[in-house]
């Protein structure tokens, strides 16, 4: 009889194991009582801050829904460039929606889900400048953020380039812009063709070197957790509120790229 309690207590303890090993991210979650989410606030209108200094921008509406239908607050994190995937990796951040590629090199680290948004690089240049191709940015000043897909391309693109660093594109790179520190910039198409419209000085070159899906970043290890991003991103595509998001930040007149939902 001992022997077969001791058997009994020992399973217990397997089984408690297994249930606190499977609980997963969403129980984590709903057990601290806040979701913490990275976006990034570098550049209008994707993330960035308002008067009274709040996250605002469409990546920050999307993250609030998330964290509604988890059903608990939402604990914004800036983040930009590498730091957007080392802080996931390191447990710092529970869910990362800030504008990132999703590409087969950072699958490797982190998980993505289905595209929430999609962006091309795009080459926003001084009107003026004489610059009409990408091969015109030959020893050209280019701001970049540092850890990005647009630098990842010019660097294999345009060899000869000087490259600028900035950690966040918005204020730092448009700075650089609107001082004529620099004559030129690659960055998404979303925060491009929107700092376009605001600054005549500015100019888009036509085309994009790129069709990237945008998707939702957590940490390696909890396949069910992305199961239920991926449905959350389904609904948030299905039931209109992607092209009501994308519009309010564009512009009625905004045509949004189109997504698939996979649920």
């Amino acid at each position: 009889m001992k022997r077969l309690m001791t058997a009994f207590a020992a399973l217990a303890l397997v089984a408690g194991l297994a249930s606190s090993a499977l609980a997963g991210a969403i129980d984590d979650i709903r057990s601290r009582g806040t979701v913490r989410i990275g976006v990034s606030l570098g550049g209008e209108p994707i993330g960035f801050r308002d008067a009274q200094n709040n996250p605002v921008g469409y990546d920050v509406d999307v993250a609030t829904r998330l964290a509604e239908k988890l059903g608990v607050p939402v604990e914004f994190t800036d983040v930009s460039g590498d730091a957007r995937i080392s802080m996931l990796v390191s447990g710092q951040l529970d869910i990362v929606v800030a504008n990132t590629s999703a590409t087969l090199e950072r699958a490797k680290t982190v998980n993505f889900s289905i595209p929430y948004n999609r962006a091309g690089l795009r080459v926003i240049v001084q009107k003026g400048s004489g610059i009409a191709k990408l091969e015109d940015l030959a020893g050209k000043k280019i701001v970049v953020g540092r850890g990005t897909t647009g630098e990842t391309f010019i660097k294999k693109a345009v060899p000869t380039a000087e490259l600028v660093y900035v950690d966040q594109f918005a204020p730092d790179g448009v700075l650089q812009l609107t001082q004529k520190r620099v004559d030129a910039a690659i960055e998404d198409s979303s925060l491009l063709d929107y700092l376009a419209t605001k600054n005549p000085e500015l100019v888009t070159l036509p085309g994009l070197y790129s069709n990237d899906p945008i998707g939702i970043a957590v940490a390696k290890g909890d396949p069910e957790f992305v199961r239920w991003i991926d449905m959350f991103v389904s609904d948030y595509i299905q039931s209109g509120a992607y092209e009501a998001n994308y519009k309010k930040w564009w512009g009625e007149t905004a045509n949004p790229p189109a997504l698939t939902p996979l649920w």
